[in-house]
């Protein structure tokens, strides 16, 4: 495994001290020590990966340097419209490292979300033109092809990607860790939504420990699983896929439980919402101010007013929740009101270690989802 510290200044050594990005599991130990280390100034958690790439583009046409962009392989997608309309060689050509973990990677055990995305990891490169090599466990290996990695940009003036399989990285333990005075967990904050929702109430969660906490608490009162639609991957998408079935079923309230970095993430849903004005749409946004699935890393969450956001975007009521007899309380009015209406509840970050799966698949979650929203 390649230590991180010793990576870390490998980078420095290479005049690579600008970094941008969205954590990822695979990289969470890097990015951690990417935190305790970089200037504020030097190490931007983006909203999104296309994001990110536009930022160390930005570094480059202000110093000439060059910078690395950290991501998950399902950024990919995020990032496909900067990487060839705006970095590529054959429009302005801006040179930077990607350092992407290979979730789904062929031959390797994963969740199913990231199985397809694992697939075409090493394709998607190709067909994008942007030369690639895996990074070795081993920090001699590693420095060489770092190394080449760095030469190819800078003499090409493109992007090159460096593929992370996981256990890449030895662990590392965060220094400066965000101290938390929320005493609500998400876990309880969920508990607490569902027993205040009525049968027929439709759930649409968010990707992460969201739709895990869920889907164990229903098992816990078994009950079924047929009016939650657990959005296991697509981060960021969840409020508009819980739009489209809000726009379908208007009969039904709809609740989409979403996170703060996803809700961060594709910002512009809000708007969309807001102007569409739909009475059944309840939107639940459980702000902890991390990336908590990927390694806690912080959000831009507790430094904007996310509730001003959602109210100035046209959203009708607009609440705020902290402690649990506040909560109680909020949510009384919170499903009395025609939407759209928004709750953002803050919370500390965490979860519990045995926290499981869902032990049915997306494929069965979406057929017995589709049966219920369909025929109640």
């Amino acid at each position: 495994m390649l230590d991180c510290d010793e990576f870390y200044q490998l980078l420095q050594k290479n005049d690579i001290d600008f970094f941008a990005g969205v954590p990822d599991s695979l990289l969470k130990y890097f990015c951690a020590c990417i935190f305790d280390y970089s200037a504020e100034n030097k190490n931007i958690i983006a909203a999104n990966e296309g994001n990110a790439i536009a930022l160390s583009a930005g570094y480059h046409l202000a110093t000439g340097r060059t910078g690395l962009v950290y991501m998950q392989n399902s950024g990919q997608g995020n990032a496909v419209n900067p990487l060839t309309s705006l970095v590529d060689e054959d429009v302005y050509s801006i040179p930077m490292l990607l350092l992407i973990g290979w979730r789904g990677e062929p031959g390797v055990k994963d969740e199913p979300q990231h199985v397809k995305q694992g697939k075409i990891t090493i394709s998607l490169l190709e067909i994008l033109g942007i030369p690639h090599a895996i990074l070795p466990e081993n920090m001699a290996a590693a420095e060489k092809i770092l190394g080449a990695a760095i030469h190819d940009v800078t003499e090409q003036s493109r992007p090159y990607a460096l593929i992370v399989r996981k256990n890449t990285f030895a662990p590392y333990t965060l220094k400066n860790i965000p101290h938390d005075t929320f005493r609500l967990t998400r876990e309880e904050v969920l508990q607490i939504i569902i027993k205040h929702s009525d049968p027929d109430d439709i759930f649409v969660t968010t990707t992460g420990k969201t739709s895990r906490e869920i889907f164990e608490y229903r098992e816990a009162l078994n009950q079924e699983h047929n009016r939650d639609f657990l959005t296991v991957g697509s981060m960021g998408h969840s409020s508009q896929l819980a739009m489209g079935i809000a726009l379908s079923r208007p009969d039904k309230s709809v609740y989409c439980i979403d996170g703060d970095g996803a809700l961060i993430m594709h910002m512009g849903a809000l708007a969309v919402i807001g102007s569409n004005q739909l009475p059944n749409f309840k939107h639940i946004v459980l702000n902890n101010g991390s990336h908590d699935s990927v390694g806690g890393q912080p959000t831009s969450g507790f430094k904007i007013d996310i509730s001003a956001i959602a109210k100035a975007c046209g959203y009708k009521t607009v609440l705020q929740a902290v402690e649990k007899s506040e909560l109680e309380e909020k949510l009384k009015a919170f499903r009395s009101k025609n939407g759209p209406a928004f709750l953002e509840i803050k919370i500390n970050k965490g979860a519990r270690k045995d926290l499981g799966r869902p032990t049915t698949t997306p494929l069965e979650n979406k057929n017995a989802f589709m049966q219920f929203v369909q025929r109640h």
